[in-house]
């Protein structure tokens, strides 16, 4: 008796093709393997199978982004789906279209030969900035060896000495130069110390007020210790280096004109040199601001999943609410006309930060609604390039009003060719 073959709509999460023999979770060797994993993840991803299948996965949670940046093909599938997965099985996965598939012999990949070397132009001839998000010395490496143009985000958070102690101005001195050094001469954005509920060290307490999704994170906490003696660290630091390396500052989760002010003028007090000081909008009310913003500041970063999660009402880390934080929900792009048309003549100082540009079918849209400056992985460069390469400008700006006048995300999801995949 013949086996039906299996065949699964998923979402793409990271773009590329991967087949091999189903293993759940990474407890023996995951080479050449596609590995089922669940959320929250334990797991360490030293060593990578294949392709990942993330099973109720949060795509814009924290703990997923590693998975992001692994540049490991994957999908994201429901718990119904999943049901029929057995381990052993040999699948194929398309982390461009979604699919899951057993039938291995009549698969024929769409994808499009990948365009290499940092061409970040559309057809029309837009210029597009992309630049890398990165966490580690590695990330940086990466982002040189594929080309990329700048550290558009050097999230500081995640970097902490070995044996756990509270890091001081002489350890950011040593990781900072470090990865400076390891840029070879790109601009380097580093983002301050940005600590929320989801990504707390365990040398810093957890408070009642700054527990939740809409707790103090970011500049709210600047002023308490030890997030104080952190944020000055840091900043001694930079100082140190800004006479030999083009390096700029992100003040993250600012709230309002005051708070952004207020940051300002005391880093800024903090350098003997010339430095780009920028802030970071995180929710919709910070989004609104940006014009008035950009008379303080020389850039900003819209911080996409955080944004998200203030505009659904949705914990972005919760794999029960990721229905909720659709990217293919009207709304959103109505929302981010409206952050676009505000600051319409200075948006080559705005960055877009985050999953979304990542996301199938979304850079388009992006580009039409006007956006220019993106921070994105590095192993995604050369997908984003050739989607770039293939975008005409023109066309994308009649996409955008035409998904700003959908009326669902069904409709969204048809304008834009991701119709194979649902959230449920």
């Amino acid at each position: 008796m013949t086996t039906p073959s299996l065949h699964i709509i998923g979402m793409p999460y990271v773009p590329g093709t991967a087949r091999g023999r189903l293993q759940r979770g990474m407890q023996d060797s995951p080479t050449g393997k596609i590995v089922m994993l669940e959320q929250p993840l334990t797991d360490s991803f030293e060593s990578l199978p294949a392709g990942f299948v993330m099973v109720d996965g949060a795509p814009f949670s924290h703990s997923l982004i590693p998975l992001l940046g692994s540049g490991v093909p994957c999908i994201l599938v429901t718990r119904s789906q999943a049901k029929g997965l057995q381990a052993g099985m040999e699948l194929l996965i398309d982390g461009t279209t979604g699919l899951l598939t057993t039938n291995l012999s009549e698969y024929i990949s769409s994808q499009e030969p990948l365009v290499a070397g940092g061409v970040s132009t559309t057809r029309d001839g837009e210029v597009v900035s992309l630049r890398v998000s990165a966490r580690s010395q590695r990330a940086v490496q990466r982002a040189v060896e594929s080309g990329a143009e700048a550290i558009g985000l050097l999230r500081s958070e995640f970097l902490f000495p070995e044996d756990e102690r509270l890091p001081d101005a002489a350890f950011y001195r040593s990781a900072f130069r470090k990865l400076c050094e390891t840029a070879a001469g790109l601009p380097l954005t580093i983002r301050l110390f940005d600590v929320a509920a989801g990504k707390r060290p365990s040398w810093l307490p957890l408070a009642p007020v700054d527990a939740g999704v809409l707790g103090r994170q970011g500049v709210r906490l600047y002023a308490d210790e030890p997030v104080h003696g952190i944020y000055l660290a840091q900043a001694k630091a930079i100082a140190a280096l800004v006479p030999e390396f083009e390096v700029r500052v992100l003040l993250p989760y600012v709230s309002d004109l005051e708070e952004l002010r207020y940051w300002h003028d005391d880093i800024r007090r903090q350098f003997a040199y010339p430095l780009s000081i920028g802030g970071m909008a995180e929710t919709p009310a910070a989004a609104l601001q940006l014009r008035e913003w950009l008379e303080v500041v020389e850039f900003v970063a819209i911080g996409c999943n955080d944004l998200m999660q203030c505009l659904f009402g949705a914990d972005r880390d919760e794999p029960g609410l990721y229905r909720y934080l659709d990217p293919y929900a009207p709304a959103l792009y109505r929302f981010l006309q409206q952050v676009a048309d505000a600051v319409k003549d200075r948006l080559e100082a705005v960055q877009l930060c985050g999953v979304l540009p990542q996301l199938p079918g979304i850079l388009p849209l992006l580009l039409g609604l006007g956006y220019r400056v993106f921070s994105v992985e590095a192993t995604l460069l050369p997908h984003l390039w050739s989607t770039i390469a293939g975008t005409h400008a023109g066309e994308a700006r009649m996409l955008a009003e035409r998904v700003c006048r959908a009326k669902s995300s069904a409709a969204v999801r048809e304008i834009l060719g991701q119709t194979g995949h649902r959230q449920s």
